[in-house]
């Protein structure tokens, strides 16, 4: 199995040329076969068992049955959920990553690699404005990320006020992500949400819950959100430090979708505080247009992330030894771990910065062209402002099933991929923009169709 006989040339060719001409789509279609299990079991049918098969027949089965059973998030009608949009560059670089087989957990094995994804990790900081020795690694997503990160936050409250007898508590806002809910059970915290009449947590409104609440001395940290899954708000960050910072909290910021527009000059004021945040994370396989599964974790701190994180075992003291390394697996939860950010450097040496902060532009610059289109229908009504790159809004005189007709019916007929929302308990529509090829001609057809009754 590991060697290179006539079978793996095989592979090699077909594969390849398989990868080639899934790489020359332009732009990529969404796909939507059969996601039947009965019919998927009966396409797979007798593939896995003790004999091996032709590989030309297996990838025909996957190109034939599994491929058009998965909807393509990097398609520019995928309007849902949170797409991708990876580059070319990051694509096909993910695939040298992988054929290279790199361990990324430590310094010793993966130094070329770690110190190109440093260098990432440092222009990142500096967008936020973070300070000199902040830093990190790449993890798998938000969800990992935030639960390292506040991991983290848990131990410097322990260490703060280790007599505490209760479980410890983060502040959050109503529209945090749902890894954050996830994330306190697993530590075995509680979330204080505060709700705000607008979505948007401020720092007078944690002051007050603060100031009302029986035990303040149990709250940890304050976790911010910088671009709201559903609709993309950035909360009061600069606030939120202040509240932080009066009370000895740990000031958490969850960019994962929305801290990519601080490469964005015309929201970049939204985002003042950011650089008093003592963890960052931002997912570069969202809006920075790198591939699954690639998010990064930033902290102010790092040696308090190492005290935490990094993992002790007889077989791993020679990493620990390498005093000059930096070592990925010391700053999150994990231990083995692939090179997820190279695709990422490679991406913005080969295009720069400046193409980055275009294209991620061009979307927010979508959303405010879609909520003027809404406005001047009379049949559809803006739910709020976009301020990023979500634009949410009602077809008036719909209810919930009206929105899951038209969204199956977008589908259906390969128009795009956009599902609705819940929003102050009505089911609304939302629409995601990432994609810089998403043209405004594809968001006036969504719409004409709400025109009719679903």
């Amino acid at each position: 199995m590991h060697s290179v006989d006539p079978t793996t040339e095989m592979m090699i060719r077909s594969v390849l040329a398989y990868a080639e001409n899934r790489l020359r789509l332009d732009p990529v279609p969404l796909d939507s076969g059969s996601r039947d299990p009965a019919e998927l079991d009966v396409a797979l049918s007798g593939l896995l068992g003790d004999e091996g098969h032709n590989p030309d027949q297996v990838l025909g089965v996957y190109a034939s049955t599994l491929a058009p059973a998965v909807i393509s998030a990097d398609s520019p009608r995928f309007l849902g959920f949170i797409p991708a949009a990876p580059t070319k560059a990051a694509l096909l670089f993910d695939m040298l990553v992988s054929c290279a087989s790199i361990q990324g957990i430590s310094w010793l094995e993966a130094a070329g690699a770690i110190h190109a994804e440093n260098q990432v990790l440092r222009l990142l900081a500096d967008r936020a404005g973070l300070p000199d020795e902040a830093g990190g690694c790449f993890v798998s997503g938000g969800s990992a990320a935030n639960l390292s990160a506040l991991a983290v936050a848990r131990e410097a409250a322990k260490r703060r006020s280790a007599t505490l007898g209760r479980r410890w508590r983060v502040i959050v806002g109503s529209d945090a992500h749902s890894s954050v809910g996830n994330t306190l059970r697993l530590l075995e915290m509680d979330p204080l949400v505060v709700p705000t009449a607008d979505h948007r947590l401020t720092g007078d409104a944690v002051a007050a819950a603060i100031a009302a609440d029986g035990e303040p001395e149990s709250v940890a940290a304050v976790l911010a959100t910088a671009g709201t899954t559903n609709a993309g708000i950035i909360d009061d960050l600069a606030g939120l430090a202040d509240v932080a910072s009066r009370h000895a909290l740990w000031f958490h910021v969850d960019g994962a979708y929305g801290g990519a527009g601080l490469l964005a000059p015309s929201v970049r004021a939204a985002y003042d505080g950011i650089e008093r945040a003592d963890s960052f994370v931002i997912d570069p396989h969202k809006w920075l247009f790198a591939p699954f599964d690639c998010a990064a974790l930033l902290y102010r701190d790092p040696e308090l992330a190492r005290s935490v994180h990094s993992q002790d075992a007889g077989y791993l003291d020679v990493i620990h030894s390498e005093s000059t390394g930096w070592n990925p697996t010391d700053y999150a939860y994990h231990l083995t771990r692939r090179a997820r950010g190279l695709p990422l450097w490679f991406s913005l040496c080969v295009h720069g910065v400046r193409a980055y902060s275009a294209a991620i532009e061009s979307a927010i610059d979508l959303a405010r062209q879609t909520a003027a289109e809404i406005s001047a229908r009379g049949y559809l009504e803006l739910v709020r402002d976009p301020q990023l790159s979500v634009v949410l809004f009602r077809r008036i005189g719909w209810q919930p099933a009206d929105y899951a007709a038209w969204a199956d019916a977008l589908l259906d007929d390969q128009v795009a991929f956009a599902q609705p929302t819940r929003w102050d308990g009505e089911t609304v529509a939302r629409l995601a923009f990432l994609h810089p090829q998403t043209p405004m001609s594809l968001v006036r057809q969504i719409l004409d169709r709400m025109a009719r009754p679903a």
